[in-house]
């Protein structure tokens, strides 16, 4: 009987054995047989701006990546300055093709996308500098944990181009009161002051809306369309409506004393919104957990490079949290999909009003940096200490 049991043993062994190694047959093996070649552009100098920031900065043309099998193909554009490194590259999605390595591709590149690469590259605005671009494809079913993935590389193109603003993209107005001096806005009422706080325009359509800190006890403020007191607007009354504007209009006297104010504007409709908010860190990924929030700085120093942002230095596990704007949770703010998602480390970190719960990918010691001066591109980021 025991000779028996063992021979159904062996003999499964050699069926299990004929079986994985017909399976291997019939897989392909990856390779990279030629490499992707990037046609368009080969060289040359991009003028960005803020006002043309839709427009094309140029056509992107390559030939597919070849893996010695057809395979559908992700690609991304990958830009450096020309003193930097491809371990480090911005990228920009080009999409996935079915590829055979006789195809090639082409891709419009907006001077807006351009512009957020350059400037992640390290770029300075308003500088033409050098930078170098290249194209990278995988296969599509390639994990991106893979320890023994292959990818084509394309060869290296040499421009050059001049970041922008991208506040710039945007329309804004200005926030002149008797707040500023004692809050990092330079000088009191004064609208022409390069630091004066701005509320953005997110879809440049007359609807505005930011976060504004006020140090003071009694602030005062009022609107301006442009860096200058004229077509100024304040509330259409005094004691404050707190809802209706006027031209010229009153000051605007908050009445919950010093904090940051959470502000909406509607231009055309003479209408506005002002809420105290609170900003905070809170959750598991934070010493005091979901029970207590811990207060961010606003910064006021106009050499930080964190100046006018809200800032702390915390020890994060990995694990969840939030930005809490109110103590009864109704505002808060987080990931732009809604749902839980890993923030990246040392860049940033795209954020909205009422978002999902982030989480820190690390556990460690951080500078937590909130930047909400622009509500077209509220951003968070995580920088190891």
């Amino acid at each position: 009987m025991k000779k028996i049991v063992l021979s159904l043993f062996v003999l499964a062994g050699a069926v299990t054995s004929m079986v994985s190694c017909s399976d291997e047959t019939l897989d392909p093996v990856a390779s990279v047989k030629n490499n992707i070649v990037v046609t368009e552009p080969n060289g040359g100098n991009f003028t960005l701006g803020a006002t043309t920031a839709g427009d094309n900065a140029f056509t992107l043309k390559w030939t597919g990546a070849d893996f010695g099998f057809n395979a559908a193909v992700t690609y991304k554009l990958q830009v450096i300055k020309a003193s930097g490194s491809f371990s480090t590259p911005q990228e920009l999605s080009l999409g996935s093709y079915n590829s055979n390595g006789s195809s090639s591709y082409e891709k419009a590149v907006t001077q807006r996308q351009l512009n957020v690469m350059l400037l992640g590259s390290g770029g300075s605005i308003g500088s033409t500098e050098s930078y170098k671009l290249r194209v990278v494809g995988v296969p599509s079913t390639q994990l991106a944990t893979s320890t023994n993935g292959v990818m084509s590389v394309s060869n290296e193109v040499a421009f050059s181009g001049n970041p922008y603003d991208t506040f710039d993209e945007f329309d804004r107005i200005y926030v002149p009161g008797g707040y500023q001096s004692a809050s990092g806005y330079g000088n009191d009422w004064s609208p022409d002051n390069a630091n004066v706080a701005r509320l953005y325009s997110a879809g440049n359509d007359g609807n505005y809306e930011g976060f504004v800190w006020m140090n003071v006890a009694s602030p005062e403020f009022k609107f301006t369309p442009g860096p200058a007191w004229n077509g100024d607007k304040g509330d259409l009354s005094d004691p404050n409506t707190f809802t209706n504007l006027a031209s010229p209009g009153n000051n605007i006297k908050p009445t919950d004393g010093a904090g940051t104010y959470f502000v909406t504007v509607n231009w055309a409709a003479n209408t506005y919104t002002l809420a105290k908010r609170q900003v905070a860190i809170i959750g598991a990924a934070t010493p005091n957990g979901w029970g207590t929030p811990t207060y961010m700085t606003f910064d006021t120093n106009p050499s930080s490079p964190y100046y006018q942002m809200y800032t702390i230095d915390l020890a994060l596990a990995a694990d969840e949290f939030l930005i809490r704007l109110k103590d009864d949770w109704s505002v808060k703010m987080g990931t732009l999909s809604g749902n839980v998602e890993n923030t990246s480390v040392g860049g940033q970190y795209k954020i909205k009003l009422n978002g999902g719960n982030m989480k820190v990918p690390t556990a460690g010691n951080y500078k937590v940096v909130l930047d909400i001066r622009n509500s077209a591109n509220y951003n968070i980021r995580l920088m190891p200490n």
